[in-house]
């Protein structure tokens, strides 16, 4: 019989509904968690519990908004009527954007930080009092980017916002080592999910400029893109008991890309 290596524990994923929050949902349930899914998409986040339940897992849809204050703390006391506590955080909602600095609009910017940073930071802030109230191996996993540490033109809003998570990252964990919580962080880089749909509807990986640099010429040095599920594993990892005396880390999952700027 398969050891349930996370059995009982009550995990939250924000933007658990698709592409990278649903992987990692489903990798951790695999292992015996109880999943939040927690997505500012009310059905999306019914539905993805739904898809876990009749796979044979623990899974509850909760709607969240992180970039509201109101949303989160409901989320919070909604979490706490229910189960009292949480051993697992990991916050991965995001939206995309292309913005460079030469007529970027403040609003914009201002609601791509809003939602990309502040909301992990809210996220964590309202969550704190239930995960240190959980038992042992308490989790917080922060999805960043590659472009939290490297950057290309038309990314100012995003980069700056991912930037910011891995060192949000890096003093939250200063801050919860004494509780006994681990906070690490991932860095994707391009990884095939909704969010690499062009505004044209076309696919990111389908641009000759993707298939030529990154593909031909190997700046990947795989030379393809990321499935979700190559995201879910590193990120087990991090809310495993394994990873134990790791903390305040940034791991990036690339494909070596980062290996070859």
């Amino acid at each position: 019989m398969t050891e349930l290596r996370l059995k009982d524990r009550v995990a939250v994923v924000t933007g658990g509904a698709q592409g990278i929050g649903f992987a990692i949902a489903e990798r951790l349930a695999r292992e015996g968690a109880l999943l939040i899914i927690a997505d500012v998409n009310a059905k999306g986040a019914k539905d993805a519990a739904e898809r876990l339940k009749a796979a044979g897992y623990a899974a509850e849809g909760i709607p969240v908004d992180i970039s509201s204050d109101a949303s989160v703390a409901a989320f919070a006391r909604a979490l706490d009527a229910r189960h009292g506590r949480c051993e697992i955080l990991v916050n991965n909602a995001a939206i995309s954007d292309g913005n460079g600095i030469k007529g970027m609009s403040m609003e914009r910017y201002a609601h791509v930080i809003n939602i990309n940073q502040h909301g992990a930071v809210r996220m964590s802030v309202a969550m704190i009092d239930l995960i240190l109230k959980a038992g042992p191996a308490r989790r917080i996993v922060n999805i960043a980017s590659i472009m939290g540490v490297r950057s290309w033109p038309d990314s100012v809003p995003y980069s700056t916002a991912k930037g910011a998570i891995v060192n949000f990252t890096r003093a939250m964990a200063c801050d919860l080592a004494t509780d006994g919580v681990t906070v690490n962080a991932l860095c994707p880089g391009f990884v095939n999910t909704p969010m690499s749909i062009l505004p044209d509807g076309s696919h990111e990986y389908d641009s000759d400029w993707f298939r030529d640099i990154y593909v031909k010429y190997g700046r990947i040095p795989f030379r393809r893109w990321a499935e979700p599920e190559d995201i879910a594993g590193p990120a087990y990892f991090f809310c495993s008991d394994d990873a134990r005396y790791v903390t305040g880390q940034v791991l990036l999952v690339d494909g070596g890309a980062s290996a070859t700027f």
